[in-house]
């Protein structure tokens, strides 16, 4: 489940950075197209996510247990960040403090699950 979660994930910044991309050169519906797909994959990344949260619930260890909560709420905080970056992009809008927010919540979902909840 750990490789499919990272996999989701990879994916999710790859058309992330594409529909970024699509959006920088005025290419409206490559970009839409690219977004939803996203969205799709952001679906898949929470069922992943939520499938190794169950792994720390059945394995009650207090330190593991609550890094898990909080790399799981960074975790949807990053996902959040990028949908409003996207979306913000999209219509013109400022995008500085989401990106703000997307560096911070990358950096704490990193830190949690590569380094201190490693499976």
């Amino acid at each position: 489940m750990t490789h499919m979660h990272i996999t989701s994930w990879v994916l999710g910044f790859i058309l992330f950075i594409i529909a970024l991309v699509f959006l920088n050169q005025g290419k409206e519906k490559p970009a839409k197209i690219v977004h939803m797909i996203l969205r799709l994959d952001y679906l898949f990344i929470l069922y992943t996510g939520g499938s190794l949260l169950g792994i720390y619930f059945q394995s009650i260890q207090m330190p593991l247990f609550a890094e898990a909560i909080t790399k799981s709420v960074a975790g949807i905080w990053l996902i959040a960040a990028m949908e409003m970056i996207l979306v913000k992009k999209s219509k013109g809008k400022p995008v500085k403090s989401f990106w703000i927010q997307f560096v911070i919540a990358l950096i704490i979902v990193l830190i949690l699950g590569f380094v201190r909840l490693p499976m």
